[in-house]
C-alpha cells in the first residue's frame, strides 16, 4: 500500500503492544509518517500529556488498554482509569484537535447469549468487568466524536508480539502429547497483522471521507471454537490435530466469565467501500507462515519447549 502526503502524521498509543507493534509496521510499510507511545511515554488518563501527544496528528490508533480479563474482576476500578477514563481523555483531546481517533474495543462489551452474529448495533451487555471497563471507552468515543469516533471490535487476538493463544497451543504441543480445549465457546480467531492492516485501511478511508464514524467489527470471518483453532493450529504446523480433545467451559473456570458467543457481523466495512477481515484459517494461514510462528511450529514437531 502507498499513500500520498494527505494521511498527514499518525499517533499510536499502546505502542508497545501486540496490536501496537502491528500497527505501527504497517504505517511505516504504508509510507505513513507515525509516532508510536508506549505506556511508558504516555500515560492516557493525563489530559495535559495527552493533549500534548494529538497535538499536530491527523489520525489517533488508540491500542492502549488494561487487557488483564481475570485481573479486572477484582480490579474494576483500575481497569476503568484506563479502558474508560482514559478513552475519555484521548476522545477529548482529539475532538478539541479536530483529530479522528480509531478506538480498539472489544467483543465483551456484548452478552455472548446470540445465535446469530452480532450487528454493529446489537444492544450491548458486558458479563464481567472488562467488558464494562470497555463499554465505558466507547460510549466516551460515541459521544464526544459522533463524525471523527471509529470503535473497532475486535476478539480472539493473536500475533507475534505478545502472549496468546496460537503462541501457546504450539509451546504446549512440544510438552505434552495431548491437550484439552474448549469446544463450547464460538468466536472468530484474528490475526493482529491482518486487523492492524484494517485500522490502517479504515483511517486513510475516513481522511478522504470515504469511512464515516461509528462501530466497526475488526474480527476475522467465519467462525469457530477454541478447540477448532487449536486443531487448525497444528494442522497447519504439521502436527497431528486429534492431539486436541474438546472439553467444556465448566472445567476451565476462570476468575472472569467469557461470552460463549462472540461471533460479529461485518456489514459497516461495505459502507465504507472496505472488505471485511479474511477468513481467520486464510489469516491463521499466513500468521503461522512469519518467522516467529515458523519457530514455535518447528520446535513443536521436534518435540522441544519454546
Amino acid at each position: 500500500m502507498s499513500t500520498d502526503s494527505f494521511a498527514g502524521r499518525w499517533l499510536v498509543t499502546g505502542a508497545a503492544g501486540m496490536l501496537g507493534q502491528d500497527v505501527l509496521a504497517e504505517l511505516k510499510a504504508s509510507g505513513i509518517e507515525a509516532v508510536g507511545l508506549r505506556r511508558a511515554d504516555l500515560d492516557i488518563t493525563d489530559p495535559a500529556a495527552v493533549r500534548a501527544a494529538v497535538e499536530g496528528a491527523t489520525v489517533v490508533v488508540n491500542c492502549a488498554a488494561w487487557t488483564d480479563v481475570d485481573g479486572a474482576e477484582t480490579a474494576e476500578e483500575a481497569a476503568t482509569a484506563v479502558n474508560g477514563t482514559g478513552v475519555r481523555v484521548l476522545a477529548e483531546a482529539c475532538a478539541d484537535a479536530h483529530v479522528r481517533l480509531i478506538h480498539v474495543s472489544t467483543d465483551y462489551v456484548l452478552p455472548g447469549d446470540a445465535a446469530e452474529p452480532y450487528r454493529e448495533d446489537a444492544e450491548t451487555g458486558p458479563v464481567n468487568a472488562y467488558g464494562r471497563s470497555k463499554l465505558v471507552g466507547e460510549q466516551a468515543v460515541a459521544e464526544l466524536l459522533p463524525q471523527d469516533g471509529y470503535i473497532v471490535r475486535t476478539a480472539w487476538l493473536y500475533g507475534e508480539h505478545g502472549p496468546n493463544f496460537v503462541a501457546t497451543m504450539l509451546k504446549l504441543a512440544a510438552q505434552r502429547d495431548t491437550l484439552d480445549v474448549v469446544d463450547d465457546q464460538h468466536g472468530q480467531p484474528t490475526w493482529s497483522r491482518a486487523l492492524a492492516r484494517h485500522l490502517v485501511e479504515l483511517g486513510l478511508a475516513a481522511l478522504k471521507g470515504h469511512a464515516m464514524g461509528g462501530i466497526y467489527h475488526g474480527t476475522a470471518s467465519g467462525r469457530t471454537t477454541w478447540m477448532g483453532l487449536a486443531r487448525e493450529t497444528y494442522r497447519l504446523s504439521g502436527l497431528d490435530p486429534e492431539r486436541i480433545r474438546p472439553t467444556t467451559s465448566e472445567a476451565f473456570v476462570r476468575p472472569a466469565v467469557r461470552p460463549a458467543f462472540s461471533v460479529l457481523a461485518h456489514d459497516r466495512w461495505d459502507e465504507g467501500g472496505m472488505a471485511p477481515l479474511a477468513d481467520w484459517r486464510e489469516q491463521l494461514a499466513e500468521a503461522l507462515a512469519t518467522p516467529g510462528f515458523a519457530a514455535l511450529a518447528a520446535q513443536a514437531r521436534d518435540g522441544r519447549a519454546g
